[in-house]
């Protein structure tokens, strides 16, 4: 690593020659977190969180200045991107991250949320294609008056009817509100029919369990609720990625959790977002929790 005379960093990544600014950045005002403890997170999680975003087309969530300011969502590649950023599709052109040097040089543009869809893409190119989804995912969003632990016990009536039908869901808390639930597929269903089907699961569960449960969007229906959020099946949807970082006010990390924690979470207080030290942690102790929806080797 050295410094150049316009203040930037020259850094070298897997190979590739980075060009780093404004390293001293407050990103997170609440806490004064820099952009270099950005990139030093995403630089340590790297091996972990690159086998959730391979072969998934990256929308990212920038914030110019910061979490206190304005951020906007961005699909395509960014003018400039190097070459050896594989991309894929012709409109948008979603870019690909393979490695750490790929997450570093989307850090350094201050992209601190990472979004991806429940599929993957063949290839890379004009014409990659989209695969069949590889998962399915309930975002379980709390409504007014509920929070983690309400979120908790829905998550385990969900679980329930996931595994009754053959499924073997993940927790993850999402660094925001609530959390989201995952399950690995076989890969051979359209998303319309996993939409389909998680629609329906979501209105089987409202019905019974109304006191805990919605399934329809209306925010008048939420209040008091843990709203179960079938759409994020839609092919042309995203959620965050497992392991990335949220624009909150702290550097909280959408976290995946042991059923465990969620068991106990729901009967108390326990469970909370997760931030970014914590998670290096527990990766360090437990490993990948949620191997099981990330790339096989």
């Amino acid at each position: 690593m050295r410094a150049s005379e316009s203040g930037r960093v020259i850094v070298e990544v897997d190979g590739r020659r980075l060009s780093l600014s404004s390293l001293d950045k407050i990103m997170y005002p609440a806490t004064g977190t820099t952009k270099a403890e950005v990139l030093d997170y995403y630089a340590r999680i790297g091996e972990v969180i690159l086998a959730h975003l391979w072969a998934r087309p990256v929308t990212r969530v920038r914030y110019p200045h910061g979490v206190g300011d304005a951020s906007f969502f961005e699909k395509n590649a960014p003018p400039g991107i190097p070459d050896w950023i594989r991309r894929a599709g012709r409109d948008p052109v979603f870019p690909l991250i393979d490695d750490v040097a790929g997450l570093t040089y989307f850090a350094n543009l201050n992209s601190i949320e990472l979004h991806v869809p429940q599929w993957r893409v063949g290839g890379a190119g004009p014409d990659a294609q989209p695969c069949h989804p590889d998962r399915l995912v309930i975002d379980l969003d709390p409504g007014p008056g509920t929070g983690l632990r309400e979120c908790a016990i829905a998550a385990l009536v969900v679980r329930e009817r996931l595994t009754g039908i053959g499924l073997d869901p993940l927790p993850v808390t999402s660094g925001s509100k609530g959390m989201q639930l995952y399950a690995p597929l076989p890969g051979v269903h359209t998303s319309d029919q996993i939409r389909d089907t998680v629609m329906q699961l979501a209105q089987e569960l409202t019905a019974k369990h109304p006191e805990l449960i919605v399934w329809k969007m209306a925010k008048g229906l939420r209040p008091g609720k843990i709203f179960l959020d079938w759409s994020q099946n839609v092919a042309a949807k995203t959620t965050i990625c497992p392991y990335s970082l949220r624009g909150r006010a702290t550097p909280t990390v959408a976290a995946p959790r042991m059923w465990t924690e969620i068991e106990e979470g729901s009967s108390s207080n326990s469970l909370t977002q997760v931030r970014m030290e914590e998670v290096l942690d527990r990766v360090a102790d437990l490993g990948d929790i949620a191997s099981q929806i990330a790339r096989e080797d």
